[in-house]
């Protein structure tokens, strides 16, 4: 098992596009992206439905993206579109750890590890992609909290005035470290999921390296990041590029005058107006799903459709919908790798330490099975010895 060569500098972040197409990466994050949207997406509605509209009220208005923004919500409403928002972005963070944890085991030549066991490894891990970037709020609230508290003893008479003047610096200083660790949590939304992943940190491992990447490397951070979302932007341009060559395809042979002809139009102008019209219209600024549009804009759509026309529909909006969670699995999936392999160069750099060289959790219990067993064959023998003497 031979680790992948890298450069440990910029240039590896261009393999972000090519690691980012795995299968078994945009699989697990197909996975975790159904699942966080199904409990959003039932939430909201629930949400809504508390709120005193009805089931075709909010079809018609948000079909298969509902959210509070532009209605009138109670605060009940409001605290269950909070937990169904939450719940997809946990699911999504485990999820982008697990493809952490199979591109790192891919990049040090592991080929063979599967998502169950990048899911085995996040079941064990869980807590620090999720409560780290939490525990750096805590942190920045506490001592905005402790200058608000003390601000106010400020305004007693006499003693307020010496008690703000006389430890100003303490409070220069901790002002400093209130705006460092604004940065530090912004740092962490991007590198925690690749810290656990690459480094199996807990939580407090976890904070404290964001800590000190924030410090240590942030020009490569102002660098990197925009270099690893450019790439995210164009390389998920280029698949959904290919896949509106795709659609054409099926068009103009399924939408030929001599087999469906105008069925097909009627058919997918339905599927289209459920699943791509709302998304552009709420996205329309990113634009990479726009072309996808033009594909379904055939001749005669403006007949009724039959029944049959209607269910046969319906899996269409299905499959044209899991596409374009896959398109957006692959963004994901790309991003991840590019910040794995960020967080790989920087440990190379601060520390010239080879993450692909260490052995990881996983190798030593594989070792330490394998010593068990041979301790115990020989211990075995040993006693079948003793028994005939």
């Amino acid at each position: 098992m031979q680790p992948m060569n890298l450069h440990f500098d910029i240039r590896d972040l261009f393999k972000a596009p090519r690691l980012g197409l795995g299968g078994k990466k945009i699989w697990i994050l197909l996975q975790v992206n159904l699942i966080g949207y199904l409990i959003y997406f039932i939430l909201t509605y629930l949400s809504l439905l508390f709120n005193g509209w009805n089931l075709k009220e909010i079809w018609d208005q948000f079909g298969l993206y509902p959210y509070l923004l532009t209605a009138e919500f109670s605060v009940f409403s409001l605290i269950l579109w909070i937990i169904g928002s939450i719940s997809w972005t946990i699911s999504i963070s485990l999820g982008m750890t697990a493809v952490a944890r199979v591109t790192y085991k891919q990049l040090k030549g592991d080929g063979f590890y599967s998502s169950s066991d990048a899911f085995n490894y996040v079941k064990k891990h869980w807590h620090a992609p999720v409560f780290t970037p939490i525990s750096i709020l805590i942190i920045l609230f506490i001592f905005v909290f402790m200058a608000i508290l003390f601000a106010l003893v400020g305004k007693i008479p006499f003693v307020g005035e010496l008690f703000v003047g006389i430890p100003y610096l303490i409070w220069f200083v901790g002002s400093i470290f209130v705006a460092y660790t604004s940065i530090v949590l912004f740092v962490s939304i991007f590198f925690t999921n690749s810290i656990v992943a690459t480094m199996e940190e807990d939580t407090m491992g976890s904070v404290f390296h964001n800590y000190s990447i924030t410090w240590s490397q942030p020009w490569r951070i102002i660098l990197y990041l925009p270099i690893i979302f450019s790439l995210v932007y164009f390389s998920t341009c280029l698949l959904a590029y290919l896949s509106d060559i795709a659609f054409q395809l099926i068009n103009i042979v399924f939408g030929h005058d001599m087999l469906m002809g105008s069925k097909l139009g009627r058919m997918m102008q339905w599927s289209n107006n459920i699943v791509f019209d709302p998304l552009i219209a709420l996205f329309s600024p990113l634009a990479p799903f726009e072309g996808l549009l033009n594909s379904y804009y055939l001749p005669d759509t403006s007949n009724l459709m039959g029944t049959m026309e209607h269910i046969g529909s319906t899996f269409i909006s299905l499959s044209l919908f899991i596409i374009t969670i896959i398109i957006f699995s692959y963004s994901l999936s790309v991003a991840i790798v590019g910040q794995t392999i960020t967080i790989i160069i920087f440990r190379m750099k601060t520390e010239k330490d080879n993450l692909l060289e260490r052995k990881d959790e996983e190798e030593l219990e594989l070792e330490n099975e394998d010593d068990w067993s041979f301790d115990s064959d020989n211990n075995i023998k040993n006693e079948e010895t003793e028994i005939i003497e």
